[in-house]
């Protein structure tokens, strides 16, 4: 019987959008399969759609399903527009920064 590593860190980069979520949604899963613990970094997020939350919301998911902590952080400008959008930054529970209006 293999154990989980403690942490695992994945940076989600560039596009996370339709195009790219197939290629990101195999990433997630191997790093669900990986560690007990998930960091995904959104800092370098670019552009995030429909598909992209769809993917977060699916990863939280899962991972409560398997007992696991899956935190989201560095969320991007594009990120935070659209959970501000979407109104979802409560649903993932993680502490994002507010922009300030310049």
């Amino acid at each position: 019987m293999t154990t989980a590593a403690p942490l695992h860190c994945l940076a989600i980069t560039g596009e996370f959008t339709i195009f790219t979520a197939a290629a990101w949604r195999e990433q997630m899963l191997a790093a669900l399969a990986a560690a007990d613990e998930i960091e995904m970094d959104l800092s370098q997020v670019s552009e995030i759609d429909s598909a992209g939350l769809q993917l977060m919301v699916a990863a939280k998911r899962e991972a409560t399903e398997q007992g696991k902590v899956l935190r989201f952080s560095g969320h991007s400008a594009a990120v935070l527009d659209t959970l501000d959008l979407t109104d979802l930054s409560a649903h993932f529970g993680d502490p994002v920064l507010i922009h300030s209006a310049d």
